[in-house]
């Protein structure tokens, strides 16, 4: 069973979530918590294997959350889903650079919002590859007009080889490992292989961040 933690300060949305998750064979509700202090307590608490996180929260908001539960070594297995209108694009985009592995609708379809969870903990971390690449865009191509390349982002593909770089832009594009074995004539497993190993290089834990990665290097341009 994939353990979860529903987190929002709507008592009426958590509530309609837990009920929504409660029913599904391979998801058990463990717990649930109205804002982000209390989410991190019972992150700690209960080490769900997923944390469905709102992200606009009285006191500790979800991306303060979702980087504090992120970043402890003993949540190492916990993966946070962001629970989003859609409608705050920067927000979620800090909640991806903050750690989590990917992000669903509130106004999804109840099924949806269920395999969204079951995705995360399987490791499918860009719940719609293209949906995500959109937004990641759009707010970092924004910041383009201010600032260059992230220095420290871009330092960390010289740890990666040539065949590894041209991996990372795939999957900033988008790409499913399917997808990345078609373009590069290799197979899904070999494609696999070179996004596990790329994300032990750069210490990612999930392709969300490599996506980010990629933008913020300069390796994929905004615009592409």
């Amino acid at each position: 069973m994939i353990s979860v933690l529903v987190v929002d300060d709507q008592a009426l949305i958590r509530q309609a979530v837990v009920g929504i998750l409660d029913i599904h064979p391979e998801i058990s509700v463990v717990g649930e918590a109205d804002d982000g202090a209390a989410a991190v307590r019972r992150a700690r608490e209960l080490r769900p294997d997923v944390v469905l996180m709102d992200i606009r929260m009285p006191e500790v908001d979800g991306i303060e959350a979702t980087a504090r539960i992120c970043a402890d070594p003993a949540l190492g297995a916990t993966r946070v889903l962001i629970l989003t209108t859609f409608e705050e694009d920067d927000y979620v985009v800090s909640a991806l650079r903050a750690g989590a592995s990917g992000f669903i609708g509130k106004g999804a379809e109840p099924d949806d919002i269920a395999r969204a969870v079951v995705a995360v903990h399987r490791g499918e971390a860009l719940l719609s590859p293209a949906a995500t690449r959109g937004l990641i865009r759009r707010c970092v191509q924004g910041e383009r007009h201010a600032a260059p390349a992230d220095p420290r982002a871009a330092a960390a593909l010289g740890a990666l080889t040539e065949r590894e770089a041209e991996v990372l832009l795939l999957v900033g594009r988008g790409l499913s490992n399917q997808e990345i074995a078609e373009r590069l004539f290799i197979s899904p497993h070999t494609a696999k292989t070179h996004v596990n190993r790329i994300m032990s290089k750069v210490h990612a834990h999930d392709r969300a961040q490599l996506v980010i990665l990629a933008y913020e290097s300069g390796l994929l341009a905004p615009g592409e």
